[in-house]
């Protein structure tokens, strides 16, 4: 039976809500804290239950970490981008480039390769007419999260 925001008051509940919500995806601690305070969990009780989580091994930074990289990195978004939306969630930043390295030494995620694909898939094959386009086009794998290095390797691969 589904929780509503106003039933999940005692540990029990905030904890089968928090349970809930780790079923469908993982989440840092920051989001599960403020997704138990959203369905109406005070602070100690969802602090008790992210305690018993992460005691239980249900609930990881580090598993959270791997699989948001893993995720936003196959939809064409890069390092920076990344870090700064882990950050936001709450990630500590040794966790961060912890992984951000684990991936790149185990040959896992090559940037230069995922930014040049998000161009070419945004792109194609057509080419940059004069300053302007490619101006823009820069300030789109910027935004996008990848290096001045990996945006310029990206538009010389065209």
């Amino acid at each position: 039976m589904p929780i509503s925001d106003e039933d999940c008051v005692t540990e029990s509940d905030a904890y089968a809500s928090a349970i809930g919500l780790l079923a469908r995806r993982e989440h840092s601690a920051r989001e599960l804290l403020q997704k138990l305070a959203a369905r109406g969990a005070d602070v100690e009780t969802a602090a008790a239950v992210l305690a018993r989580l992460i005691h239980e091994r249900l609930q990881s930074d580090a598993r959270f970490t791997e699989a948001y990289l893993r995720q936003r990195s196959e939809k064409g978004y890069g390092p920076q981008r990344i870090q700064a939306e882990l950050r936001e969630r709450g990630v500590e930043e040794a966790l961060i480039g912890a992984q951000l390295r684990q991936a790149v030494e185990e040959g896992e995620i090559d940037w230069f390769e995922r930014a040049a694909a998000a161009y070419a898939k945004k792109y194609g094959g057509r080419p940059i007419e004069d300053m302007k386009e490619r101006a823009k086009r820069m300030r789109f794998l910027q935004y996008r999260g990848f290096s001045h290095e990996q945006v310029a390797a990206a538009l010389k691969s065209e």
